[in-house]
């Protein structure tokens, strides 16, 4: 069926697309709420905890770009079919899940199936609607289920764990699942793939991916070894050889998975460098304030859920246009460098909080400012590197700067999870009472995260355009 012979099935189409993109956009939040539980019951490590977060984020921006590779040579409904049972079937894995390592690798292959359907989702989307009012309608649509799958995640992560366990966070999606594919059954049309088939950057992929696994594993294990340790420098070492593979091969591949050559303009690398930065104090927010307010100030799941939603309910109105709306008035220098110093403020506040704290004083001030500050900078980030782009690269330059977030996300959470556990051991081995213990680990990973929060704002007040160029703000707004 097409979507010119019925124009109405393209909304529920649309529909169906976000409601799949949603499942994936959950398992980004859901989790955090729910990770003191899966800690008591599976005996992580406090360190060892980062790979249920990891696993998933590591994977799913190892193959974001490979995945629209795979929508154009095999087709993007049946690539995204193909992600969907892949995601359903680890979520079941998960589920089910009763060891660290069957958790973990359950959670790698869920951000693999999560990444084909995040790739493909949005080109299924431009091909379903190709008036430009009905393509701008259809992505302000699937923009807010992505930026309010947060709030939603929170709320389900904190409400399924405290009336049952952990296990349904992951479960949940089994019937959500199943319904998305059978829905896509009817409603999506069969498409052709491309006439010049693109070629799989497999070698590309699996180096950057390899790299950042074990650098992530050094750090993490670093503070048990020790920094210095024969295992911690061999698998830094290991790791930098595949990143320099990595860049080798993308030199050398004619379809590369992220061309060496986006990289010469100023504002899109710069706006990469910033995503990484960012993405390292967002993701060990979102991971060490979970276990702040349920180890050390007592919290049930669902009252961290509860705790989160103010932050998530401001991220989700920005991205309904304010946002973009501020940058077309202010341009994209002035928004990026305050949101990111309010987020950087944010953080500096949970730094400061006490093992007794109170949420209205020592919880909610934090939230707000972090909501804010995301709302106001994520976008910005976003265009500052499609306004550089020419506008056939704008899906790729998006596509990279997405990767760099997540890739940025991962490592940045192992080493402030790490910094974190080492203040808390060597506090411990001096006598300190538990509470304290963990408190002063969380708050050293706080204030680091306000450090790169902070650099990432001077980088983008110094090396940014202020306004937005001409011609790209349409462009840059709609790929927002």
């Amino acid at each position: 069926m097409s979507s010119e012979a019925n124009p109405r099935h393209r909304w529920w189409a649309l529909l169906v697309l976000c409601l799949g993109v949603l499942m994936i956009v959950l398992d980004t939040t859901i989790v955090n709420v729910a990770l003191p539980s899966i800690r008591a019951d599976l005996d992580f490590s406090e360190t060892g905890l980062v790979w249920v977060v990891n696993a998933y984020m590591l994977s799913f921006g190892g193959f974001l770009l490979l995945g629209g590779r795979l929508g154009d040579l095999y087709g993007s409904r049946r690539v995204f079919l193909a992600g969907i049972t892949l995601f359903t079937l680890a979520s079941a894995a998960c589920g089910l899940a009763t060891s660290q390592a069957l958790l973990i690798g359950a959670r790698a292959l869920q951000g693999l199936g999560g990444a084909v359907v995040s790739a493909v989702s949005l080109s299924l989307i431009m091909n379903l609607f190709t008036e430009p009012a009905d393509r701008t309608r259809a992505l302000g649509i699937y923009g807010f289920v992505c930026a309010g799958g947060g709030s939603i995640g929170v709320l389900l992560g904190g409400l399924l764990t405290g009336a049952f366990d952990w296990h349904w966070i992951f479960l949940v999606n089994l019937p959500i699942g199943a319904a998305v594919y059978a829905l896509c059954l009817v409603l999506l049309a069969r498409d052709r793939p491309a006439a010049q088939r693109a070629r799989l950057d497999i070698g590309g992929a699996f180096a950057i991916t390899a790299a950042l696994l074990l650098a992530v594993y050094a750090v993490v294990d670093a503070h048990r070894v020790g920094w210095l340790a024969p295992q911690t420098l061999v698998l830094l070492g290991v790791a930098a050889a595949l990143l320099a593979l990595f860049v080798a091969i993308e030199a050398r591949v004619a379809q590369p998975l992220m061309p060496l050559a986006l990289f010469r303009r100023r504002q899109l690398a710069a706006a990469n460098v910033m995503g990484v930065l960012w993405a390292a104090a967002m993701f060990a927010w979102f991971f060490i304030s979970a276990l702040y307010m349920q180890r050390v100030l007592g919290y049930t799941p669902m009252q961290v859920g509860l705790a989160f939603l103010p932050a998530n309910l401001i991220m989700a109105a920005f991205s309904l246009g304010l946002s973009a709306r501020i940058v077309m008035r202010l341009g994209l220098r002035t928004p990026l460098a305050a949101g990111l110093l309010i987020a950087a403020a944010g953080l500096a506040l949970f730094a400061r909080a006490p093992v007794d704290g109170g949420f209205v004083l020592d919880v909610l001030p934090g939230m707000l400012l972090l909501g804010l500050g995301a709302g106001i900078a994520f976008n910005p980030m976003l265009m500052a590197a499609l306004s550089d782009a020419d506008p056939q690269d704008a899906g790729l330059a998006s596509g990279v700067v997405n990767t760099s977030f997540m890739m940025g996300g991962a490592l940045g959470l192992a080493v402030l999870a790490a910094l974190a556990a080492q203040r808390s051991d060597a506090l411990q081995a001096a006598g300190a009472a538990l509470p304290q213990v963990l408190n002063a680990g969380y708050q050293l990973a706080f204030a680091a995260g306000a450090g790169c929060a902070a650099f990432a704002a001077a980088l983008g007040a110094l090396l940014l355009r202020s306004g937005l160029p001409e011609g790209a703000g349409g462009a840059a707004a709609e790929a927002a």
